[in-house]
């Protein structure tokens, strides 16, 4: 498990964003007839929006993540590099663009009725290779502001000049990822990671009939092109982060996709942003894969916000709930707060659970639909021997553990019961004081006053609830009338 504080610093991540830029413009009205010129559809313009585009949209996922980022790359002097420009400054995004004479600012203009595009106007020219040097005169100036570089190619010219940027940016000891767009994998020589999806990936070589085939390929790929990591973007099937020595598959995390328009700058950004905040690429392409999930739910060329990566790195990352016992429990207690910053109401309750039954069930159903999340206290073995007696528990920790877990309404399982100083502490007092539960539940016939942990959670502003048992339902009968036979 990684350390949730990433969350907390965010703020102090800065990135250099290179590449292709461009404006995306929308014009947007109803279509009720016709034209008696051409049979096309005519559209009444009612609305116009501008958005960031290219690999200022990159920019703009990284800014909606809070990081600090600074935008490279090349416009025209014109009124569309204005508006372009005066974008990235409402969104706190540090231009660096050169202006030229020669070529306009790339613009693409679509026209949209009835939320289907009927027609999209490239404006745009090839930028020349003195556009490209003077491109990397500036970047060149800009990089030791920076420890990780970011470079979006579109294929535009802006990046003519990639293979020496890229070599200075590494003999200076930067991280180097890249959206490509080349065939040609062998122009991005040195990069750290690189995010080709499928189609990119098998133009440069790649093989996707198996498993096998895209982690062979994928070896040969980063071999002959000096690459060191891809991280394979594969649409339904989700993402792979491959290594020389690793390959992490992660499933697509979007049941119903809305647009994938700008998915793919989504995922870098956000796979940038948590390399720079300290994550190995496993991990931050876990989290990337996650908000990519978000922005392909949504309408149009979307970002993330930190809430809504926040949330659903909070719902997901952590799913597998069965090894929670065996986490640190020091990770237990972070992801816990992770999950109270997010908003979410944390509730505890614990027990022996030894022989789970449909009065357990019932139980921890009810605990559970008090809040968001159930942290279940576990007696651990010792504890409850000395409890119940030498015969107990019927079933050991880890059995109990697993099963506990696999419960749907179960979050978190935590044992206690070791030494506390000189003697055992059979009670869930000291948990409670470190998960510092919004509300505590016991079973059965307890009063707030006697339950152990009450006085503690109401003067921390939490609530204490008891629970009835379900009648005839108790581990101590199921045993004796197993013995009776």
């Amino acid at each position: 498990m990684f350390d949730l504080s990433i969350f907390n610093h965010l703020c102090d991540v800065k990135i250099l964003v290179v590449g292709d830029v461009m404006l995306d413009r929308y014009w947007t009205g109803d279509s009720k007839r016709i034209s008696p010129e051409a049979p096309v559809p005519v559209v009444k313009i009612s609305g116009l929006d501008d958005k960031v585009g290219g690999a200022a949209n990159v920019a703009l996922n990284i800014a909606r993540l809070d990081g600090q980022v600074t935008l490279l790359g090349i416009i025209g002097d014109d009124e569309n590099g204005d508006r372009l420009e005066q974008l990235l400054k409402d969104e706190n995004i540090n231009s660096a663009l050169i202006r030229q004479t020669e070529q306009p600012t790339i613009t693409k203009l679509r026209v949209i009725s009835r939320q289907q595009q009927v027609v999209r106007l490239d404006f745009e020219e090839q930028f020349a290779i003195e556009h490209a040097k003077s491109l990397q005169k500036k970047f060149e100036q800009e990089l030791n502001n920076f420890d990780f570089i970011l470079f979006s190619d579109y294929a535009k010219g802006s990046l003519s000049c990639i293979k020496e940027m890229i070599a200075t940016a590494r003999s200076a000891g930067k991280t180097v990822l890249i959206d490509p767009k080349s065939k040609d994998l062998s122009d991005y020589a040195g990069a750290n990671v690189i995010t080709p999806n499928k189609d990119e990936f098998i133009a440069a070589g790649g093989l996707v009939n198996s498993e096998d085939e895209i982690w062979q390929s994928a070896q040969d790929v980063m071999t002959n092109c000096n690459i060191e990591s891809i991280l394979l973007t594969r649409s339904e099937q989700g993402m792979s982060a491959i290594t020389r020595t690793e390959k992490v598959d992660m499933p697509a995390q979007v049941l119903e996709v809305s647009d994938v328009t700008g998915a793919g700058d989504t995922v870098i950004a956000t796979l940038a942003m948590m390399m720079a905040a300290g994550l190995e690429l496993a991990d931050a392409a876990k989290i990337a894969n996650l908000a990519a999930g978000v922005v392909v739910a949504k309408l149009g060329a979307a970002t993330v916000s930190p809430e809504e990566l926040y949330s659903v790195v909070n719902k997901n990352m952590f799913a597998s709930k069965q090894a929670h016992y065996q986490t640190p429990f020091d990770d237990v207690l972070k992801h816990i707060e992770f999950a109270r910053q997010s908003g979410e109401k944390i509730v505890f309750t614990n027990g022996c659970f030894d022989i789970l039954h449909a009065g357990h069930v019932h139980y921890l159903e009810q605990a559970k639909a008090l809040g968001d999340r159930l942290v279940v206290g576990l007696n651990n073995d010792d504890s409850i021997t000395r409890l119940k007696g030498a015969s107990r528990p019927v079933n050991p920790l880890k059995d109990r553990a697993t099963v506990i877990s696999g419960l749907a309404s179960v979050d978190w399982v935590i044992p206690f019961g070791e030494l506390n100083g000189n003697q055992y502490d059979d009670t869930p007092f000291d948990i409670i004081q470190k998960v510092n539960p919004d509300i505590l539940v016991k079973g059965g016939d307890y009063t707030p006053e006697t339950i152990v942990g009450a006085d503690f959670v109401q003067a921390q502003g939490g609530q204490v609830a008891v629970i009835e048992f379900v009648d005839g339902c108790s581990t101590t009968k199921i045993i004796e009338k197993i013995q009776q036979k």
